[in-house]
């Protein structure tokens, strides 16, 4: 299919993300994988490329792009197998709200890092106790004079061993009727005292992404620090979900494409029977299957970054490519993991890393269960 959503200039940053990749990313993939983080030096490579929060305004650092140039870097870091450097997560997802909820002095203070690699953002939402249930979480922030004293702890904290900003997601009200009415953003920086990082956890997908657990046990932090105002965390939240589901749909779109082009590609190398596994009926017939699948994937995804890019409230329909692309990556890397047989179980596959980074695709930023929940509150229902 044809895409139209690219100009000639989007096209030129293509190139520049497939040079910087080939020559600064995967040639040190695999050891990143075995270390279980990236080095904070190829963020400062990125944040130099301009390939970091390069939509926020000149002042800030940026060059004031539109979202299609952070469409363009999650293709390209998909297609490079970059699982490690979540680029996608801080450009699109965690600075978003230091931009559109900071004041004037917090913009000044943090963003110009941000694009320039010297700060790395994360945001802490689930708790060991409360995931998807936002109303659930236990971390508290209780404004005592000049500063805010946040106890609780998170996890399943993507960047959360390198951040030196964290949206903290707390409650400033915790006798707030009804509950998500007592959420607030805190900004927690490196080196805050009573901030721990705890260990690095062990997944059995995306290896060299780091993903921690946070404690914060009176942990003194300026209230200059709050986003917005007390109580309006849950509401920001949700404001920014669209792009976040949007992002994760993305994400999955190129991959179950990658992954696709690699069977296709498999089945007419591999023979079985004195012939490629491609001119076996049951093949041809499970990979046209899965290529409609991916096609309707394409054209729904595109459609929705046009409506994104517009403006428009799409709230229901990327619940929906959140829910269905992410399922449909699923299933696509069974798929050809089965086509390559007994090879497909063995790591030195590639196909092997890739059903494993996607089984997480349909639990974070929101569960499938929870993603059918929003589109049935869209309906009516």
């Amino acid at each position: 299919m044809e895409r139209t959503l690219f100009s000639e200039e989007h096209h030129q940053f293509r190139d520049a993300v497939r040079r910087f990749l080939r020559s600064e990313v995967t040639p040190f993939h695999a050891d990143w994988e075995k270390q279980g983080v990236v080095p904070r030096s190829i963020w400062e490579k990125a944040g130099e490329a301009g390939f970091l929060c390069s939509w926020l305004p000149e002042e800030y650092g940026g060059s004031g792009a539109d979202f299609l140039y952070s469409v363009v870097l999650i293709e390209e870091m998909v297609a490079a197998r970059a699982t490690g450097p979540m680029f996608s997560l801080h450009n699109d997802i965690v600075v978003p709200y230091l931009f559109s909820f900071g004041n004037d002095e917090q913009k000044k203070r943090w963003l110009p890092g941000c694009a320039s690699g010297d700060k790395i953002s994360a945001i802490a939402m689930t708790e060991p106790g409360a995931g998807s249930d936002l109303q659930g979480i236990q971390t508290t922030a209780r404004l005592e004079g000049d500063h805010y004293i946040v106890n609780g702890q998170k996890t399943f904290i993507s960047n959360g061993q390198l951040c030196d900003l964290c949206i903290v997601v707390a409650k400033t009200d915790t006798q707030a009727d009804p509950p998500y009415t007592g959420v607030s953003l805190i900004v927690v920086e490196a080196g805050t005292p009573g901030f721990e990082r705890g260990r690095n956890l062990e997944k059995m997908g995306l290896k060299a992404q780091d993903t921690s657990e946070l404690s914060f046990s009176d942990c003194v932090v300026p209230k200059e620090n709050l986003l917005g105002a007390e109580g309006a965390g849950f509401y920001f939240l949700m404001q920014k979900l669209q792009q976040e589901r949007l992002v994760c749909a993305l994400g999955a779109q190129a991959a179950a494409e990658l992954v696709l082009a690699d069977g296709v590609r498999y089945t007419q190398e591999r023979k079985a029977f004195g012939r490629p596994l491609s001119k076996l009926q049951h093949t041809q017939f499970r990979l046209a299957e899965m290529a409609t699948e991916v096609e309707l994937g394409r054209t729904f995804i595109d459609r929705l970054i046009a409506e994104h890019v517009a403006g428009s409230g799409i709230v229901k329909e990327t619940s929906m490519a959140k829910y269905w692309i992410t399922e449909m990556l699923k299933r696509t890397c069974d798929q050809v993991l089965q086509f390559h047989g007994g090879y497909g179980y063995m790591m030195e596959y590639p196909i092997a890393r890739d059903y494993l980074d996607a089984r997480i695709q349909t639990i974070f930023a929101g569960t499938s269960e929870i993603m059918k929940v929003i589109i049935a509150k869209q309906m009516g229902l």
